[in-house]
């Protein structure tokens, strides 16, 4: 696994970890966008929040005449059931406003979602607050200097490896796989690894998951 060269000990400081948060474009998806038309007569839930931006750059569609869709990986998917196992609340904080992201985000039953923010470091201090929990016991996953500020005030600043170069220099781990590609299935197994858990918590998973053979 690569590991940045910010921090000489990047272990220690996943095993404070208690609460993961991550962008979305380019983390949990490769960043790239894909626009659809609409069928006629759908609307989308998000769309009064989306055009409370309206005229801002960078905060999704607020149409009803277009879709934005985007594609997850199934490992980060496994990776965010396995941090829920391990007692490890996750979720995200993107700029921009998507059903698409809302939908994948119940559906992996996400503690935290909030879509629409320019002021990453403003809700990540929120959610300490409402979570009890000091920065140093969070981690945060960025790609793109917008996230710089929550991962300079984080505990364990994780970047993908296709972030950008300015990131990557901030951060105390690189992921070894890109956005979209099971970043943050690395990210939760390295914090799960340092805190000596990740064998046992993938045992529970396959064991949750494993019908009995009657």
């Amino acid at each position: 696994m690569l590991e940045s060269r910010a921090m000489p000990n990047p272990k220690a400081r996943a095993q404070k970890i208690k609460l993961l948060l991550f962008d979305v474009d380019g983390v949990l998806t490769d960043g790239k966008l894909f626009i659809f038309p609409s069928p006629s007569g759908v609307q989308q839930s998000v769309l009064d929040q989306a055009a409370a931006h309206r005229g801002q750059g960078g905060f999704g569609l607020h149409s009803t005449s277009m879709v934005e869709a985007k594609g997850f990986h199934a490992h980060d998917g496994t990776a965010i059931s396995l941090a829920r196992l391990a007692g490890i609340k996750t979720g995200l904080i993107t700029k921009r406003i998507s059903e698409t992201v809302a939908l994948r985000a119940r559906d992996l039953k996400l503690e935290h979602v909030h879509q629409g923010i320019q002021d990453k470091l403003g809700v990540f201090k929120e959610i300490l607050q409402k979570e009890g929990l000091k920065a140093s016991e969070a981690a945060f996953v960025g790609d793109d200097v917008i996230d710089l500020p929550v991962m300079w005030n984080c505990g364990f600043a994780i970047a993908v490896a296709n972030a950008r170069a300015e990131v990557k220099k901030d951060a105390h781990y690189i992921t070894p796989h890109a956005g979209g590609d099971g970043a943050l299935r690395d990210a939760i197994e390295y914090i799960l690894k340092a805190q000596g858990r990740l064998q046992k918590t993938i045992t529970s998973y396959i064991g949750e998951r494993s019908p009995t053979v009657q």
